[in-house]
């Protein structure tokens, strides 16, 4: 008989096998950023093809865990929750869901140990052509220098270095952020060496939610009275030994920085139970338009346990990219986009004196992301953010460039008439 019971506590100390190799090599400082800026300036595709695939080297998609704030987004959406399951009978039981952020920890933790399986294994077949050579199959004939000379060659192994994950959040600002990240915020905060500089501790349903996320799973046999715990990593049953050795490799390099006595060692191992730190192979990245009007405000002690990168509007990369892109208006398409898009924002900037966070109010070369741009992405995209977001208080900018009467220009559908489309482009473009 085989029954689901939750991991106990216990399982989550750490206690470091002997291998005879420090398994410490991590990635380097973990990236930790916000790119911010007007809207097209291509912070998304910045994040994923420039940060993620270049800086990071991921190229592994279980490796990116992708989520976008927003205003009903919650700390079970972030960390996990109960969810109620209906089956074909109308019975309700209740199942855990893992957040995306314990989804990219647990992805971290995961990648931790599969570079510790490789060094294993590496080891393993080190030894294995060791015996071949000395014609010494078994470990009780070795003398000093055998064992000596095994150990020489063990050393000479590279360290792994586990697997970068990444968790990018795009539209941060538009979920309350402080609320979502809640205790998780603390682990924001890392050292030198990547890890967290504290910990934080989480319930146990979440610590088996993130436990099961790494590959790690208990089961109980009932047999003749008596009760067996059996475990398994990645659906695979294996020895206790095993599962420990994987469990503890986790946070191997946290302890060999705490050796300077086992009795505090041993305090440490302690602590660790059901407490989490972010670990160096993993990145958290993060996109905002700080044009939006519907934002929550973000605290300074938020904002600086990030790196902000800002995104210019003027960048020449961005501005190349786009260069074979044309304005197609009514079967005619005599402009670049990317000159449309200067003179567009030189428009704007000229009314700096009118709009308000005139930074914003711009827009990128990716602001409209196709090759050919007719009249209906001009209307309802970019006429409606000019409208609806630049000029709301005041038309007169617009009456102005027109050289219409303001009772002739006070609804979008006036706006977005055929003779008023062209007309915009070309006074744009004629500046």
């Amino acid at each position: 008989m085989f029954t689901n019971r939750p991991i106990r506590p216990e399982r989550n100390i750490i206690r470091v096998p002997e291998t005879g190799k420090r398994l410490n090599s991590m990635p380097n400082r973990p990236i930790q950023k916000i790119l911010f800026g007007s809207p097209g300036t291509g912070k998304s595709y910045r994040v994923r093809n420039d940060i993620v695939r270049n800086q990071l080297d991921i190229t592994e998609p279980s490796n990116i865990i992708s989520t976008v704030f927003h205003p009903e987004y919650t700390y079970g959406d972030f960390m996990g929750k109960l969810m109620p399951l209906t089956d074909d009978n109308y019975k309700v039981s209740y199942r855990h869901y893992t957040g995306h952020f314990l989804k990219a920890l647990g992805r971290a933790f995961k990648n931790i140990i599969s570079a510790y399986q490789a060094y294993l294994n590496e080891v393993e077949n080190i030894e294995k052509k060791y015996k071949n050579e000395i014609k010494k199959t078994n470990k009780d004939f070795w003398v000093n220098s055998d064992h000596d000379e095994l150990n020489k060659r063990v050393k000479l192994i590279s360290q792994p270095i586990p697997k970068n994950v990444v968790l990018v959040i795009d539209e941060l600002n538009r979920g309350n952020s402080a609320a979502i990240f809640g205790t998780v915020f603390q682990l924001l905060d890392r050292s030198k060496e990547g890890w967290s500089e504290y910990d934080i501790n989480i319930s146990e349903l979440e610590t088996i939610g993130l436990l099961k996320e790494i590959g790690f799973s208990t089961f109980y046999i009932f047999d003749q009275g008596k009760t067996e715990e059996k475990y398994k990593f990645e659906g695979k049953e294996c020895p206790q030994s095993t599962y420990k050795d994987y469990l503890n490799s986790i946070f191997k390099s946290l302890e060999e920085n705490k050796e300077e006595n086992k009795e505090e060692n041993k305090k440490v191992n302690l602590l660790l139970e059901n407490k989490i730190k972010l670990p160096p192979n993993l990145s958290i990245l993060a996109t905002m338009n700080t044009s939006d009007n519907s934002i929550y405000f973000m605290d300074s002690a938020f904002k600086r346990r990030w790196d902000w990168e800002f995104l210019n509007i003027d960048d020449d990369d961005q501005r190349d990219v786009v260069l074979t892109r044309r304005v197609k208006i009514y079967n005619n398409a005599p402009y670049k986009w990317n000159d449309f898009v200067d003179q567009l924002n030189k428009f704007i900037r000229s009314h700096y004196k009118t709009v308000k966070k005139i930074e914003d109010k711009q827009i990128g070369y990716f602001f409209i992301n196709e090759e050919i741009i007719t009249e209906e992405h001009i209307k309802n995209k970019l006429m409606f953010f000019i409208w609806d977001s630049v000029f709301s208080n005041n038309r007169k900018p617009l009456t102005d460039l027109l050289q219409m009467e303001e009772r002739d220009l006070v609804t979008f559908g006036q706006f977005t008439k055929q003779e008023i489309v062209e007309n915009f482009v070309e006074k744009i473009m004629a500046l």
